[in-house]
């Protein structure tokens, strides 16, 4: 990266960018070093790091941070050549070396006039406390030899050559010139923009992916255009085969005739037109994608860019608790929105504090516990189903449930009798409450409970959840599932009143299928049972306030969510699954105030406006209609009276093939659903409920053979019928996806719309039920 890309940049900036990528150098190699004081590449990187940081010091001017990079540099390369070993003591005067010199890079340009004397007084003490730890740590070769000058210190940090090279120097290289501004982003350019006009990049990215999609209906509408010519064309030829005056008309036939003529015309321009659309729709979609996927990439980071303190803040903090622990992190360079990374700064750290003080023992205590001397923190990062997931644990002393129940009720947060029926989970539920705490007595490090409060709060506002986790001597562990991105969000989209709502998947405990002889009454409210858990079952519609279906159908399609901080669980009724959906959060407009159980709108893939619900806020509704005594049981049709369509779900990721089937089977009078490839198709099996699946072989993600095989392995799913339409006619391929379970097997090249819809019907009878 030459020096041109960062010209907007004053040298004092550069040099703050420098000593803030050397520090975390320097950080590193010091927490090796602690516990390897002989790792030569941790040595070698350390000495290189204060080098750099003093030659890029010498070019602003800063005489102080010179002194200091340089006595750090000494004692280094003296490590190296084995004249000391860099003992605790050492490492402390080091890491203080690198708090020094990060608080002078901090220090604004036109308040650094005392960092630029030679004589800073800061400087000349720091060199005196470092020359005095390492008195310590002397080799016994080097100590006898220096027994006669005692009052002299290791090296005369104080009075190292501020302008040029000195001896103990002259065998090393200068740093390369990219060393000295510092290049955080390899050879990428370094651009200056605000968060808001990102925001706004990816916003616009977001509804340029939408837009590319509306073409699709124009096709389909050529399309049907196209279809009704070919009708006409063929109303003209049944009306000359019943009128054969025509032909002997001259006239007439010269009429007929252009007519045909001009039919035909318009068949080949249509054809064209359609083609050349689908093409252009399929470039434009691809070009949407890429610019979505290009400024979403912009707008995340590493994980490893929110912990570069962490490990150093372990370290200190369990030297001052007269501990051992090392903190290890895992899938540092799992991607991260950079306003999720900067939220999850402070909860993350109360969560390592905790750790270290709560859960990891003295080395007295874990030896006698058969452990070793050093406990170890991990925290991890990952994507799991398009969500992050982050994993704090300790394998420390676990959590002391009993203290908990013992405390809950001192404190008057229940009774004893009910204290001492909670199960362990809703015991450490209560660590999450404000205030809350099992200390006695308040230190600098935890006591006021506001740690576990500070993570459950981020957690809330950023729509995820956290769960914790403890074995009595063997550690706990705190599992925070949050979404990727705040400006996207993966929610199940269903229909509730005839209009689309998304609820984040974060937020929703499960979904279920639930049939209507199993709702119950319990203490005048309707119930379920859900893995031996009672739940209440609630209307959708009624807590939105949309109308309520007038369908009955024999299961009700129903999520169950329950606020952030626990509590009850509901079931919301639903009126169908339509699919899970990856959304550009839009927040709604300032002048509407706070929605009720609405936070934030999207639009689906087809351009329908969507609203995402609030979940704590719909959770607190129903908690209001229920105390009030306002919450309606839901309502029953009388379902004789109901004439049902049979459903058939279309899976292929042709969207021209896919269309075709669609339409070809609604003629046919059943209700089509679509999806896109074989894991969405898969999804929409899971969360509905259908008559028929009509699928591709070939497909991204998951093909049609890998769908049929989980269809039919599934005990819930394995009567569904299947059918596959496949270019493939080969004898081999038939077989294949016939022993994979599928029910029928047709091919695309040589079906037409008679042939579908009697397969169909041959499958699952007629449309209607």
């Amino acid at each position: 990266m030459s020096t041109g890309d960062l010209r907007d940049f004053s040298l004092h900036d550069l040099f703050r960018m420098e000593v803030d990528g050397q520090a975390q150098l320097l950080t590193d190699g010091l927490l090796v070093l602690e516990g390897q004081p002989d790792a030569a590449a941790q040595l070698e990187s350390c000495m290189r790091a204060a080098h750099s940081v003093k030659g890029a010091a010498r070019v602003v001017g800063l005489s102080a941070a010179v002194t200091i990079a340089h006595a750090m540099e000494d004692c280094l390369v003296a490590a190296q050549e084995h004249r000391l070993v860099l003992d605790h003591a050492a490492i402390d005067a080091l890491f203080n070396g690198v708090d020094l010199l990060s608080r002078i890079a901090a220090t604004p340009a036109e308040q650094a006039e005392p960092w630029m004397r030679d004589d800073a007084p800061e400087a000349k003490r720091y060199c005196e406390v470092l020359a005095q730890a390492l008195r310590s740590g002397v080799s016994p070769a080097r100590e006898s030899a220096a027994a006669p000058h005692t009052e002299t210190p290791l090296v005369n940090f104080a009075q190292a050559d501020k302008t040029a090279a000195g001896p103990s120097e002259s065998h090393r290289t200068e740093s390369p010139r990219n060393e000295l501004v510092g290049d955080p982003i390899g050879e990428e350019r370094v651009l200056r923009i605000t968060a808001r006009s990102l925001n706004r990049l990816l916003g616009l990215a977001g509804e340029s992916l939408v837009a590319s999609r509306w073409l699709d209906p124009y096709i389909h509408s050529l399309g049907r255009l196209k279809r009704l010519q070919g009708d006409s064309a063929a109303a003209l030829d049944r009306l000359a085969e019943v009128a054969p005056s025509l032909a002997r008309d001259q006239h007439a036939a010269a009429l007929l005739a252009q007519a045909r003529s001009q039919i035909a015309e318009s068949q080949r321009l249509l054809a064209d037109r359609i083609a050349q659309l689908d093409l252009f729709e399929r470039r434009t979609a691809s070009v949407a994608h890429r610019l979505y996927d290009e400024a979403l990439s912009s707008h995340m980071r590493p994980f490893a860019d929110g912990t570069r303190g962490f490990k150093r803040m372990v370290r200190d903090l369990a030297r001052e608790l007269g501990k051992q622990a090392q903190l290890e992190i895992a899938g540092a360079k799992t991607q991260v929105d950079r306003d999720v990374l900067a939220r999850l700064e402070a909860p993350l750290a109360h969560l390592l504090r905790n750790a270290v003080d709560h859960g990891i023992e003295s080395a007295e205590a874990r030896r006698a516990a058969g452990k070793p001397d050093a406990g170890t923190i991990r925290l991890e990062a990952h994507h799991v189903s398009g969500l992050l997931e982050i994993v704090v644990e300790d394998d420390g002393r676990g959590i002391d449930l009993e203290r908990i129940r013992e405390t809950v009720v001192v404190r008057r947060l229940t009774d004893a009798d009910t204290a001492s029926r909670l199960s362990p989970a809703e015991l450490m539920e209560f660590l999450f409450l404000p205030g809350f705490t099992l200390r006695e007595v308040v230190t600098e490090i935890s006591g006021r409970g506001v740690g576990l409060d500070a993570v459950q709060t981020m957690v809330k506002e950023l729509r995820g959840s956290v769960r914790l986790s403890s074995r009595p001597g063997g550690g706990s562990r705190f599992q925070l599932q949050l979404p990727l991105t705040t400006s996207v969000l993966r929610g199940l989209v269903v229909e509730i009143g005839g209009e689309p709502y998304a609820f984040p998947l974060t937020q929703i405990s499960s979904t279920a299928m639930v049939p209507r002889e199993q709702v119950q009454w319990l203490e005048g409210r309707q119930h379920f049972q859900l893995s031996a858990r009672s739940i209440g079952l609630v209307s959708a519609a009624q807590v939105l306030g949309g109308a309520e279906s007038q369908s009955s159908p024999e299961q009700l399609q129903v999520i169950v969510v329950a606020a952030s901080g626990g509590g009850h669980e509901y079931g919301l009724a639903v009126e169908r699954f339509i699919g899970v959906n990856e959304l550009v959060v839009q927040p709604l407009p300032g002048q509407l105030g706070k929605v009720k159980d609405i936070s934030a709108g999207a639009l689906l893939d087809d351009g329908t406006p969507v609203l995402i619900v609030d979940v704590d806020d719909l959770v607190r509704s129903v908690e209001r209609l229920v105390s009030t005594g306002r919450l309606t049981q839901l309502r029953y049709h009388d379902h004789a009276q109901t004439v049902t369509r049979k459903r058939v779900l279309v899976v292929d990721d042709s969207l021209t093939v896919r269309e075709l089937e669609r339409k070809l089977i609604e003629n046919g009078g059943y209700a089509v659903e679509v999806a896109v490839d074989g894991m969405d198709g898969w999804n929409a099996v899971r969360s509905g409920h259908f008559d028929l699946v009509v699928t591709d072989i070939d497909m991204p993600r998951m093909d049609g053979i890998e769908l049929v095989g989980l269809i039919k392995k599934d005990p819930r799913l394995r009567a569904l019928p299947v059918m596959i339409v496949s270019y493939k006619d080969r004898e081999e391929d038939r077989r294949r996806g016939l022993d994979a379970g599928a029910d029928f097997y047709l091919t695309k090249g040589g079906f037409h719309e008679e042939a579908l819809l009697q397969a169909v019907v041959d499958l699952i009878g007629e449309a209607s039920a």
